[in-house]
């Protein structure tokens, strides 16, 4: 069963940077699609980036593109999400997530991955 853990989220001013990191555990992560998923209060989960098995691939949602980055370590078993520019509305619990299988068309939909972390609270203040 693999395993995801979190950590890296705070509370910040807009215009911070924060760097999310996911450690992976019990799988072989260099077969893991990885996605970051984030949800505010009362509202759906959301997707943010996801990154395919071999780091060749990586996807946004619009409203972080050009700010977020997603990459991987495949030797630290490990994904980050780089986050510059913060703002309110970035204000959320994020959660890592993978997947073995998952199509390209299928990367931003939730339900697709099967592993979720515990998730990190990212607060960000005006």
């Amino acid at each position: 069963q693999v395993q995801l853990v979190e950590s890296g989220g705070g509370l910040v001013q807009t215009g911070d940077s924060l760097r999310l990191s996911c450690a992976v555990s019990k799988g072989t992560f260099s077969r893991l699609n990885m996605g970051w998923f984030r949800q505010a209060p009362g509202k759906e989960r959301q997707f943010v980036a996801a990154i395919s098995w071999s780091g060749g691939s990586t996807y946004y949602a619009d409203s972080v593109k050009g700010r977020f980055t997603i990459s991987r370590d495949n030797a630290k078993n490990a994904v980050y999400l780089q986050m510059n520019s913060l703002k309110p509305e970035d204000t959320a619990v994020y959660y890592c997530a993978a997947a073995t299988l998952i199509r390209v068309e299928y990367y931003n939909d939730y339900a697709q991955y099967p592993y979720w972390g515990q998730g990190t609270q990212v607060t960000v203040s005006s």
